[in-house]
């Protein structure tokens, strides 16, 4: 049986791209020990009240496919990292930290979403660290879901702005950035993300001892994690802690 990695879906942006990822859940997903969902699954996500029917026919479709015993993990994207415990509990899937180390039978690959590595784009970062706050989260979260809504299509509008008028190198990931994820997880890790070019998203065979994975500091400084056993959601419902 296979893990499988997948990311940047984007599910929301275009009907098509809904329908094909459903039919992605039904078929080679269904035969797999477990799939890795490294960010921005979807398009928008403004909170776990969302409402958005394409999306809970999404999650309807995690839930059966943890139902049928594959355990599916998702990190944090650039759109959705607003996801929470009440997308765990209706979507069966494990929250897990980004980046983290897994360690895949003999293999140790680093899943990130990869936008933290784009350090050349200045703004953006400026923009992730304060959206990433806890306490930004909760003021933007206490806000109703229709303003909230408003507010994030008006952030990817801006978005499309900034990225119309930035130099693409600038937005890709920084080379050093990467180097430095290397030193931090050691020579013979993998990387899995969102930039083809350096983070290759590959598929790994499965063993039954399941995986074991480490925590990374946002200053690449690795702490050891170890996702606990499954449960009836295919793994706690909820964010994924560090543990010493």
């Amino acid at each position: 049986m296979a893990r499988l990695f997948v990311s940047d879906v984007h599910l929301g942006a275009a009907p098509q791209a809904t329908e094909q990822f459903l039919g992605f859940l039904r078929a080679e997903a269904a035969q797999a020990q477990a799939l890795y969902i490294l960010g921005d699954l979807f398009e928008a996500w403004v909170g776990d009240d969302d409402q958005d029917p394409g999306n809970e026919r999404v999650c309807r479709a995690l839930r059966a496919l943890t139902a049928g015993g594959v355990a599916c993990f998702a990190l944090h994207g650039n759109r959705d990292f607003l996801l929470g415990s009440g997308f765990c509990e209706r979507s069966g899937c494990q929250l897990l930290p980004d980046p983290v180390i897994a360690q895949l039978d003999d293999e140790r690959v680093l899943l990130t979403h990869g936008d933290a590595l784009c350090t050349d784009d200045h703004a953006y970062q400026e923009l992730r660290s304060i959206v990433r706050d806890p306490a930004w989260q909760e003021r933007f979260l206490a806000l109703p879901r229709s303003a909230r809504e408003q507010l994030a299509d008006e952030a990817r509008a801006g978005s499309r702005r900034h990225t119309s008028r930035t130099v693409p190198d600038i937005m890709d990931v920084n080379a050093q950035a990467v180097t430095a994820a290397f030193r931090a997880t050691g020579p013979s890790a993998k990387l899995a993300g969102k930039r083809a070019a350096l983070l290759s998203a590959r598929r790994v065979r499965a063993d039954s001892n399941g995986a074991r994975a480490r925590g990374i500091s946002s200053a690449l400084e690795p702490e050891r994690w170890r996702p606990p056993d499954r449960g009836p959601c295919g793994g706690p419902c909820g964010r994924a802690s560090t543990a010493g």
